[in-house]
């Protein structure tokens, strides 16, 4: 395993070929992480203090690590953060055997873990990034202090159907076709419709915000692999879905020993408002923060929020007899 820091924009660690730098809040930088087969860029906020406990933060489809640039600064006097690119997203190239399912993702989050030496880590998904997170929970919690899932990604019987065109990029030549019929939408158009999906109130968006989210549109678009690892992971959230026995979400909920934070908005447009009871139920360990207001990304849409919630979780887990959250 080999790590390089990068202060602003990231070195190509791959045959791949890149589009131009992604864009780094003032506080953070990158790093390239590479691994057989896989890297990843890792997004985090260096700061010399001591004694934080060791976070991870997974997006969700479509998304990338800037998802967590609301909310990162807020921990970081707590929580020592990193946010990684799943394979094919943000500046993370695809992966060479392809393998998008959740069990593909989650696998290449458990290398990161393994190969930097961090775990446990406080872990912290969103969406799709959720589903994930709850996988390695279950089949790793050797790897995991706390779990945070803000609107994860975890089976529904019967979907929204504002969620059905998201579960539609699943199907064999949809993307594609997408693809083609919106050519000539401007990376704006792209960007407000994205945001009509997944915020509660798309006007809480400020101008920096819109600024920053088409600029990061037009560098995605420009990725040869773009709608592939979106229709790939969009088909690995569907499959996931259909997976029963021991390799069923909710059947690995229930296994995950790690004190759970659920975050689930009222306006999400993607994952049921009403999924939020039964998860609770499922997680043996759980404490539920419902946002009526939010959607599907409360991180982004009220940070302070969540991040209130997560220190009480960080401060219960070091209450309950494991130290202060620093790596035991």
């Amino acid at each position: 395993m080999s790590s390089t820091e990068l202060p602003a924009s990231p070195t190509a660690a791959s045959a791949v070929p890149r589009a131009h730098a992604v864009r780094v809040a003032e506080g953070e930088r990158l790093r390239s992480v590479e691994l057989p087969g896989l890297t990843l860029n890792v997004r985090f906020r260096p700061s010399g203090e001591a004694g934080r406990a060791p976070a991870l933060y997974v997006h969700g489809l479509g998304g990338s690590s800037q998802n967590w640039s609301a909310l990162m600064p807020l921990l970081q006097d707590v929580l020592e953060g990193e946010a990684v690119d799943l394979p094919g997203f943000g500046d993370s190239p695809p992966p060479d055997d392809g393998n998008y399912s959740v069990t593909g993702h989650a696998r290449a989050v458990i290398r990161l873990l393994d190969a930097g030496d961090r775990g446990p880590v406080h872990l912290i998904g969103n969406s799709l990034g959720g589903a994930v997170a709850t996988r390695i929970a279950a089949v790793r919690p050797d790897l995991v202090r706390t779990l945070t899932l803000v609107s994860p990604a975890l089976p529904e019987l019967r979907a929204q159907r504002s969620a059905w065109p998201t579960g539609l990029l699943a199907v064999p030549g949809v993307a594609g076709a997408f693809a083609r019929l919106t050519r000539d939408w401007t990376p704006e158009q792209r960007v407000r419709s994205v945001m009509s999906l997944c915020y509660g109130d798309p006007g809480r968006v400020t101008d920096e915000a819109l600024r920053a989210a088409v600029e990061e549109m037009e560098r995605r678009l420009r990725l040869p692999y773009f709608w592939d690892a979106m229709a790939r992971s969009a088909r690995g959230i569907v499959d996931a879905y259909t997976l029963g026995g021991q390799h069923n979400l909710w059947r690995q909920a229930e296994r995950v020993l790690a004190p759970t934070l659920l975050v689930y908005g009222g306006r999400d447009r993607l994952v049921s408002y009403r999924m939020a009871r039964k998860a609770a139920l499922a997680f043996r360990d759980a404490r539920l923060l419902t946002l009526p207001d939010a959607g599907h990304v409360a991180m982004m849409e009220y940070p302070e929020a969540v991040a209130r919630a997560v220190r009480e979780l960080v401060a219960h887990r070091g209450r309950d007899g494991h130290g202060d959250g620093a790596r035991s």
